[in-house]
C-alpha cells in the first residue's frame, strides 16, 4: 500500500507516494524526473544507479524507499552545476572520459565520496575504490586518468 514519503534530494524536499519497498531510482527518475541516476542492472553490481545517501555512495536500484527516511540524497546534477562543476565534472570533459556516457553518474558519484576521503590517492586506492562499477565502453584509463586529475585539482 502505497505511502507519502518526504526525500529531500539535491537540496529540495519532494513528496512521493509510494510503497515502502519501491526502489530509491524510480522515485528519483520516475516521480521527480531526474535524469541520472541511471537503471543499469537492478541488482547493485553495474553502479549507473549510484547516488550519495547522507555523503556515502549507495545503489539506488535496490534501495527500498522505506530507508530513506530524512537523509540527504544528492544526484550528479546537486554535485555540480555547469557555472560551478565539481572537479570530477571538470575532469571528466578535460579528459573526454564518456563515449556513451550512461555509466558517467556512477563513477562520477563513486569518486566524488572517495576523494572526499582520501585526498592523494595512490593508483591502487583508486582502482580499488571503484572496483566493480562498469563501462560497457571500455574507457576505464580515461577514467582512471580523470579521477587522478580531479584529486590533484582538490588536493
Amino acid at each position: 500500500m502505497a505511502q507519502k514519503y518526504s526525500l529531500n534530494v539535491n537540496g529540495k524536499v519532494h513528496s512521493v507516494d509510494a510503497d515502502p519497498d519501491m526502489p530509491l531510482l524510480y522515485a528519483l527518475r520516475g516521480d521527480l524526473g531526474l535524469n541520472n541516476p541511471h537503471f543499469g542492472c537492478g541488482v547493485d553490481q553495474c553502479g549507473a544507479c549510484t547516488v550519495h545517501l547522507d555523503g556515502r555512495p549507495i545503489r539506488s536500484c535496490t534501495t527500498p524507499i522505506s530507508t530513506v527516511r530524512d537523509a540527504k540524497v544528492v544526484t550528479l546534477a546537486g554535485l555540480g552545476s555547469p557555472s560551478s562543476p565539481h572537479p570530477l565534472q571538470t575532469a571528466w570533459v578535460e579528459e573526454q572520459v564518456s563515449q556513451c556516457g550512461y555509466c558517467t553518474n556512477g563513477w562520477i558519484m563513486t569518486a566524488a565520496a572517495f576523494l572526499r576521503d582520501k585526498k592523494k590517492p595512490t593508483e591502487a586506492e583508486i582502482k580499488n575504490a571503484l572496483a566493480g562499477l562498469k563501462c560497457r565502453c571500455g574507457t576505464h584509463m580515461a577514467i582512471l586518468r580523470a579521477v587522478k586529475r580531479a584529486a590533484a585539482m582538490m588536493g
